[in-house]
């Protein structure tokens, strides 16, 4: 199980990276494809992945990436009412065919997936973005890698022993301060090539530790959701691993949080 979990993440580490380098057109595509085999990930635990409710989650994935890729932010609310009165619609014709809690989680898929996951993207194409986008994984994959290793050494209280019984307070902390270290020691070593950004030290070490905050919550909400549904995995596509929302569930928080940090600082 180890062996095939590192090579799983040796393989899915050189694939993320390649991407992201390519960047562009690349990396919008990838993002879709990943959006849209999560929000299938997540429509599975209400059986909806292959219904109306699905195929319409699937098709306002695609109008969302769109709007993104042509900048029309103007018409992202009326996408959003647009998508929420189909499934209304879906709801009453078709009752009762559907729950209620299977309408509002093709709603929330959206949201919680193809949205957050494209602020990747988003950050991508900013000032520095090819710089910045990295700091999304330094605080999702690096503060998970820094807060396991703490967590082995020096774990002794748990924080939420309910919902993730090995996650100790000394390894969340461990996490946030790795973290804030590695996004410091990252604008350390690119000097002169931030343009865009008067303190990237700073700013980097503030988002470094901050996005190691947010990450944690991230997987600790899919936890709970994988435990409210009595579910291992999301999925069986990354061996090792589970499925891209077992993968990305951090990622999916600390995207939109780079994002924001970024523009405002």
């Amino acid at each position: 199980m180890f062996k095939t979990r590192l090579r799983s993440s040796i393989i899915l580490m050189a694939l993320t990276i390649l991407v992201i380098i390519l960047g562009g057109n690349v990396l919008f595509g990838a993002l879709l494809v990943i959006s849209l085999v999560g929000i299938s990930e997540l429509y599975k635990i209400l059986k909806i992945e292959k219904t109306v409710l699905g195929l319409i989650g699937y098709l306002a994935t695609i109008a969302y990436y769109g709007l993104v890729l042509f900048e029309l932010d103007d018409y992202l609310m009326l996408l959003f009412i647009g998508f929420l009165l189909l499934l209304m619609v879906t709801y009453v014709v078709t009752y009762p065919n559907y729950r209620f809690e299977q309408v509002m989680t093709a709603f929330f898929g959206l949201f919680y997936v193809s949205i957050m996951l494209s602020y990747i993207y988003q950050v991508a194409i900013l000032e520095d973005g090819a710089i910045l986008v990295w700091l999304i994984f330094i605080g999702s994959w690096g503060s998970d890698t820094c807060a396991y290793c703490v967590g082995i050494l020096f774990g002794k209280h748990k924080i939420i022993p309910k919902l993730s019984p090995k996650k100790s307070l000394e390894g969340c902390i461990g996490g946030v301060i790795g973290a804030a270290l590695i996004g410091f020691l990252y604008a350390l070593a690119l000097g002169n090539r931030i343009t865009g950004i008067d303190n990237p030290k700073l700013l980097f070490t503030i988002i470094g530790a901050s996005a190691s905050i947010i990450s944690q919550i991230g997987d600790w909400a899919a936890s709970a959701i994988k435990r409210n549904f009595d579910i291992k995995d999301y999925g069986k596509l990354i061996p090792g691993h589970g499925g891209i929302l077992d993968r990305f569930d951090s990622v999916i928080f600390t995207a939109p949080i780079v994002y924001y940090l970024a523009v405002l600082f």
